[in-house]
């Protein structure tokens, strides 16, 4: 059952191809925040996961975090999300990266729960 305080724990790397020079979102070779961002998503993503009713899923809506700190490539990398807000399907999270330095970047995520085959229907329903 969803609960507030939920938390979850990802790890990853800086690689050559998740840097601001590969991407084209800076010209420096280190970790982009866009790919900081994606992996703040994607721990919340799997955190509530196992919460979920058969056929739901959840989409990214808002997203509010500072990218303080810059990481070089080889640096080890892990995020930390916590459910601090349930409002009907609405889920917020507080999000926070690090290097193997310290804190690299936080704030919130917003995704709200969906019947993921209805979503898709109606999305692609638009497109015609």
């Amino acid at each position: 059952m969803l609960a507030i305080g939920i938390k979850y724990h990802l790890e990853s790397f800086t690689t050559k191809e998740n840097c601001a020079d590969s991407l084209g979102t800076g010209n420096v070779p280190v970790f982009a925040t866009i790919m900081m961002i994606g992996l703040m998503e994607k721990t919340c993503v799997e955190s509530v996961l196992p919460y979920l009713e058969p056929g739901q899923d959840t989409v990214g809506t808002h997203v509010n975090v500072s990218h303080a700190k810059a990481t070089p490539i080889g640096m080890k990398l892990c995020c930390d999300s916590e459910l601090i807000e349930i409002d009907r399907r609405r889920l917020v999270f507080h999000v926070a990266a690090y290097d193997e330095r310290g804190l690299i970047g936080e704030g919130t995520h917003e995704r709200f729960i969906i019947d993921k085959k209805r979503f898709v229907e109606k999305t692609y329903s638009q497109t015609q």
